[in-house]
């Protein structure tokens, strides 16, 4: 006997994945043209870590059937996590010009175009997900990275303030204000805002600020700061421990 959808189901929700694969592969095997088994078999996938298979069984579950939602916004995320961020924005779009009042899906486009390289379009997609919600931090915080990326300074900083007002402990609110303020010019309360997230942030996201601040100081450092800076060691320690200043 195939298993049911209740049991694929339920292991799901316990959040099985191993057993769902066992599960959908039995059931597949029985009825190749079962979009729910697709479906659940490229979300296990999709969570152990297994994208490119997942985009496999995803695009399935589309195929099977066209007109469900949630399927369309599972191969996004899909090919997003394999990296085709541009496939990824197309499938955000069409599913968000079908609600557009779907803010989520709207902001996950701008971000997916981001990734693209395509940031004109992703500050089209922002502001359209700011004009839907103008309260939601992370639209403004997409809208923030879309114009500095196109070197928006003032509309960046703009974008960012909003953001960081709404989102006062996401990080990456301030990161992006850092950032704009870097591509105004206003070096100082950039690479103060950098050393403060070194002190608040996970080692892989410590190493991307560090960068930033280096590359920064190094711009305005004299000799001896370009000595420190010259070292990556070194300059991590003495900008952790406040040692660091550019002045305005």
């Amino acid at each position: 006997m195939p298993p049911t959808p209740d049991e694929i189901r339920e292991a799901h929700e316990r959040g099985d994945h191993e057993q769902v694969l066992r599960l959908t592969d039995a059931a597949l095997a029985v009825h190749p043209g079962d979009d729910a088994a697709h479906e659940f078999r490229a979300r296990a996938l999709l969570a152990l870590g297994r994208p490119d298979e997942a985009e496999e069984h995803a695009a399935d579950a589309v195929r099977l059937d066209p007109e469900e939602v949630r399927y369309r916004e599972l191969l996004a995320q899909v090919l997003s996590a394999v990296g085709a961020h541009r496939d990824a924005a197309a499938e955000y779009g069409r599913l968000a010009r079908d609600d557009p009042r779907q803010t989520t899906w709207t902001l996950a486009e701008a971000e997916e175009r981001l990734g693209a390289d395509q940031a004109g379009m992703s500050v089209d997609a922002a502001r359209r997900a700011v004009r839907l919600a103008p309260d939601n931090g992370r639209a403004q915080l997409a809208l923030a990275n879309a114009l500095a990326r196109t070197g928006d300074a003032r509309g960046a900083i703009q974008a960012a303030s909003i953001a960081v007002d709404l989102l006062p402990a996401d990080t990456a609110a301030r990161e992006a204000l850092a950032d704009a303020r870097w591509l105004a010019g206003d070096d100082a309360a950039a690479f103060a805002e950098y050393r403060a997230l070194v002190s608040e942030l996970p080692e892989n996201d410590r190493q991307r600020i560090v960068r930033k601040a280096r590359s920064l100081y190094r711009q305005r450092a004299g000799w001896v700061g370009r000595l420190v800076a010259a070292s990556g060691p070194i300059f991590a320690a003495a900008l952790r421990r406040g040692w660091l200043h550019v002045e305005p």
